[in-house]
C-alpha cells in the first residue's frame, strides 16, 4: 500500500478501507449485530445494512451519468432487511466497494454525474466518487465496529487524504458534525468532523 499522504485519494485506498472494515467485521461474526451501532441509534445489523446500500448507490450514480439528479431506481433498495445474516453483510459490503472502485476506473475522466443533492444538486467527476463512497464505507464501519466491540484501524495516510480530499464537502456542514481538524491522527480528525469521536 503506497505511504505518500499527499497524493489524492484513490480507488486503491478506497480498496483498502473495504479490506480493513471487512477484516474488523469478521472479527464480530459472533458478537449480538441486534446491539446499538456506537452513537446511533440504529442497530448493527441495520447500520451495516444502510452501508451496502450507501456505498453501491455512490457506484449507481456515477454509472447513471445523471446530472439533474440521484436516478429514480436502485439506491436505497439495495438491502437485505432486519433478517440477514452478519456473514451475507460482511460479504456484500466487500462487493460493493469493488464495485464502487470498478466504476470509478471505468469512467472516464470527463464523466459527469450527481454526487450529492443537499444543499444542492451538485455534479462531480469521477475522482470524487471514490472518497464519496469511501466516507460512507469507514464512518459507518467504525459504527458497527463499535457496537460489536471490534477494533477498526483504517490506515492514517488514507484517512489523511479522505479528510483532506472531502475538507470543502458540504457534509461536514451537517447537523453534528464539523469540518474535521488537522492533526497527526487523521483517522481522530475524520470521526471528530463527523461528530463520533
Amino acid at each position: 500500500m503506497p505511504t505518500d499522504p499527499s497524493r489524492p485519494f484513490t480507488t486503491v485506498d478506497l480498496d483498502h478501507l473495504a479490506e480493513v472494515a471487512v477484516a474488523a467485521w469478521r472479527q464480530g461474526l459472533d458478537r449480538d449485530w441486534s446491539a446499538r451501532a456506537g452513537t446511533l441509534e440504529w442497530s448493527c445489523r441495520r447500520t451495516a445494512d444502510h452501508a451496502v446500500d450507501a456505498v453501491m448507490a455512490v457506484a449507481l450514480f456515477l454509472a447513471s451519468r445523471k446530472q439533474d439528479g440521484y436516478p429514480d431506481w436502485g439506491w436505497g433498495e439495495l438491502t437485505m432487511g432486519p433478517d440477514a445474516r452478519p456473514q451475507d453483510l460482511v460479504e456484500a459490503l466487500g462487493t460493493v466497494a469493488r464495485i464502487l472502485s470498478a466504476v470509478v476506473s471505468a469512467a472516464p475522466p470527463d464523466a459527469r454525474a450527481v454526487i450529492w443533492r443537499r444543499p444542492r444538486v451538485e455534479v462531480r467527476g469521477p475522482d470524487d466518487f471514490a472518497p464519496r463512497g469511501a466516507l460512507e464505507l469507514v464512518l459507518h464501519a467504525h459504527d458497527v465496529s463499535t457496537g460489536l466491540g471490534v477494533v477498526l484501524a483504517p490506515p492514517a495516510d488514507a484517512c489523511a487524504r479522505l479528510r483532506d480530499h472531502t475538507r470543502d464537502w458540504p457534509h461536514w456542514r451537517s447537523p453534528g458534525w464539523c469540518p474535521p481538524p488537522t492533526t497527526d491522527d487523521p483517522w481522530q480528525d475524520l470521526l471528530v468532523g463527523s461528530g463520533r469521536a
